[in-house]
């Protein structure tokens, strides 16, 4: 009953309209005057930011914020991957003979996620992980490993909430958002699936670096309005590090898996 509820009240908010007036009313210069308020109830600490709050332009303008270079150090081993966000890992294990993953107890198909069954064959029997990046999050995004964009591609059309009541209540977000795949090649011809999954019925996910060239801990672009980044690695791989834990807040630049 309460999932039923959760998605109707969704998709009767969820429309062109509500998302243009959204994306207007946060991007406006009068919502720069939320810009302290919002500081405060997130805990947003203004001192790793690039620039005083009052040089914001807007709400929005804010909220893609870039911070200091160096209270993100990245770790710099060949061998790891690096966290491509501020997020809080929602989930992590092995994808299951079916090309399968759980989030929330939510079964997730890989044919569904990256809209293609001979992508996802090559993930068979990998191993998964999902970052979700809260209000409050840092919001760019940054390369997790030193690899060549072996594909790019957008599939879906709206985006859901990615949030605790999204992923327990909606209809599967993660693989039916609207999002962005990214496939990189790196170190002995594997290959890891990068995914930029849109959230809160806002369509944007921007890339601002164009290059076919990803160097680890560079910034690729951003979010707007809350997201989650999925990542998935192929079978023997990759193994996960000491701190990576369901729950567990995770900063960019931080290992989260070693190469095997």
């Amino acid at each position: 009953m309460k999932e039923k509820l959760y998605r109707n009240l969704i998709e009767l908010s969820n429309g062109k309209l509500s998302s243009k007036v959204l994306q207007h009313v946060a991007q406006s210069r009068i919502s720069k005057n939320f810009i302290r308020s919002y500081s405060d109830i997130y805990g947003i600490n203004i001192q790793e930011v690039s620039k005083s709050p009052k040089d914001f332009t807007s709400l929005h303008d804010f909220f893609v914020r870039e911070l200091k270079g160096e209270v993100r150090p990245v770790d710099i081993r060949t061998n790891t991957f690096a966290s491509p966000v501020d997020a809080k890992l929602e989930a992590f294990g092995d994808i299951t003979d079916g090309m399968m993953f759980s989030v929330k107890n939510k079964p997730y198909s890989l044919v569904d996620l990256l809209g293609n069954e001979t992508q996802a064959t090559r993930y068979s029997k990998g191993k998964y992980i999902v970052f979700y990046l809260s209000p409050a999050d840092y919001h760019r995004i940054h390369s997790p490993i030193d690899g060549v964009i072996k594909r790019q591609y957008i599939l879906g059309k709206k985006s859901y909430p990615v949030n605790q009541m999204g992923l327990q209540y909606g209809k599967k977000p993660i693989s039916h958002n609207y999002r962005m795949i990214s496939e990189i090649n790196y170190e002995k011809d594997f290959c890891t699936a990068f995914i930029k999954v849109g959230a809160t019925f806002v369509n944007s996910i921007k890339l601002t670096n164009n290059s076919t060239q990803w160097k680890k801990g560079e910034e690729v672009g951003y979010f707007s309005f809350g997201s989650t980044v999925v990542m998935l690695f192929e079978q023997n791989a990759v193994e996960f590090t000491e701190n990576v834990s369901s729950g567990a807040k995770i900063k960019m630049g931080e290992a989260f898996a070693t190469m095997l």
